[in-house]
């Protein structure tokens, strides 16, 4: 019985249960479709990952200038806070002279009943202000020829900024020109407002051609202070780079940056590659460049590289933020591998832990991001990051293993930040000329501040020079 059973089950196993011709085909084709629709949504999903990883990058790009995101819910209301930690309440200064005294006698009747007033005391008050008013002068100059050599001699007065007479007799000053190219150039005024401030401030009438040309000639007064600035960027043994994009006649051009400790140089020139890099740092520059890992910046084979933190971070950040919770793994263990590396270099600053400790730290932070990059990935954009990362890998820690090196090239940022607003608000240059005035003054001015110095005393000093001199920014040797 036991047999005959095991034989029956056999026997139903091996009937096959024939399917028409027709349904297999449909089953077939079903089948063929869904693979093909799989298919389609997978490289659909893939193509949407990319348009929302650009479109996050794009919309930092174009957002209001260096936007953080977006603001609080329930903000604090600005400003220092009333009660006993306020501090000592702050005022004007009394001013230091006193160039005009008006005396305000005591009204007669009150304003509010119209009886007479008993004097009491007298009380102080300052007002200061400014005077729309423009300063004119006529020099008169005195001609002659010298009588050995038979050469042209004409006089100049000290307050004078050029010898041309005749269709450059009428000419602005240098303080009016000073204040212009600080407008411009510094603040980021169109040429437009520019003018419209001198016309509103002062008075001073001006067109925005006649600026333009003005302009060139405080630059060509600080060309040997520009070549001392590069000079000194190219001896840094620290420069921070970065650069981005500016008009030239409505064409894309780029604008370069180089922060050293004590200098800042900009450079408009056509490309964003290792070329013209090296205009400024020269081809054999071997300190220390600071970037967001552009790889025109590792064509410098002499130099030291340190990539910047704060890209990668926010990189992870984005990613975390847009892919699943599986594939969002791997941007979070980098993340928080970075911001280890960065707590680390705090703790060293702050004489938490020494040397010695800091250099076992790093080990095992490498380490780790070792044992990350040895992982093969299945998410493209995973894949992306950890062929960076691989590519970045010798140049991530660089600021653990030389205390005082900057983990970010944020210094170039805020270099570049003012050139952003500026390009935004007026677009660039509509000349080559006056690409080089714009790289000129804004290098001048912009060391100037980093400097701590005083721009307008000496850029008045720079245009009364009868011959172009060096400014006290260049620093000497050491």
């Amino acid at each position: 019985m036991r047999a005959s059973g095991r034989s029956e089950r056999s026997k139903q196993s091996e009937i096959i249960e024939f399917v028409p011709k027709r349904e297999f085909d449909q089953a077939q084709q079903e089948i063929e479709r869904l693979r093909k629709e799989n298919e389609r949504l997978k490289q659909e999903s893939e193509r949407l990952r990319r348009e929302l990883e650009a479109a996050l990058r794009a919309s930092k790009r174009q957002a209001a200038p260096h936007s953080r995101g977006e603001p609080k819910s329930n903000p604090k209301r600005p400003g220092r806070k009333p009660g006993p930690g306020y501090g000592r309440q702050a005022c004007r200064r009394i001013p230091a002279r006193v160039d005009e005294q008006i005396a305000v006698p005591l009204l007669e009747r009150c304003p509010h009943c119209g009886g007479g007033v008993q004097p009491e005391n007298c009380e102080v008050q300052y007002q200061e202000d400014i005077l729309r008013r423009t300063v004119v002068r006529r020099f008169d100059i005195a001609m002659g020829r010298c009588r050995a050599c038979g050469r042209h001699v004409q006089g100049r007065h000290p307050l004078q900024t050029s010898d041309a007479v005749g269709v450059g007799a009428v000419q602005l000053g240098p303080e009016a020109l000073t204040l212009a190219a600080i407008l411009n150039k510094q603040m980021g005024l169109s040429l437009g407002h520019t003018r419209q401030v001198l016309a509103y401030g002062f008075g001073l009438e001006v067109s925005r051609g006649g600026l333009y040309r003005a302009l060139a000639r405080p630059a060509r007064q600080a060309e040997p202070t520009y070549t001392g600035l590069m000079e000194a960027a190219r001896q840094s043994p620290v420069n921070r780079v970065d650069e981005t994009g500016w008009k030239v006649g409505g064409q894309l051009q780029w604008l370069h940056v180089a922060v050293s400790a004590q200098v800042t140089v900009y450079a408009i020139l056509p490309g964003r590659g290792y070329e013209q890099s090296a205009v400024i740092l020269g081809p054999g520059y071997d300190g220390f460049l600071v970037h967001d890992g552009w790889a025109a910046y590792y064509r410098f084979r002499l130099a030291f590289h340190q990539s910047c933190l704060s890209h990668l971070l926010t990189r992870c950040q984005e990613m975390a933020r847009i892919t699943s919770p599986a594939a969002a793994a791997f941007p979070v263990a980098v993340q928080r591998l970075l911001q280890t590396s960065l707590e680390l270099r705090d703790r060293y600053d702050e004489g938490e832990i020494s040397e010695h400790g800091m250099r076992s730290a790093t080990g095992r932070v490498e380490a780790k991001l070792d044992r990350l990059l040895g992982i093969d990935y299945r998410n493209p954009a995973n894949r992306r990051l950890a062929r960076h990362l691989e590519h970045e890998r010798p140049w991530l820690f660089s600021f653990l293993y030389c205390p005082g090196l900057d983990a970010t090239n944020h210094a170039a940022e805020r270099a570049i930040r003012g050139m952003v607003i500026a390009r935004k608000v007026w677009g660039g240059n509509r000349t080559w000329e006056g690409a080089h005035t714009q790289q000129i003054l804004v290098s001048v001015l912009r060391t100037c501040w980093q400097q701590g110095k005083d721009a307008f005393t000496r850029m008045v000093s720079l245009l009364r020079a009868p011959q172009a001199v060096l400014l006290d920014l260049v620093p000497g040797p050491d």
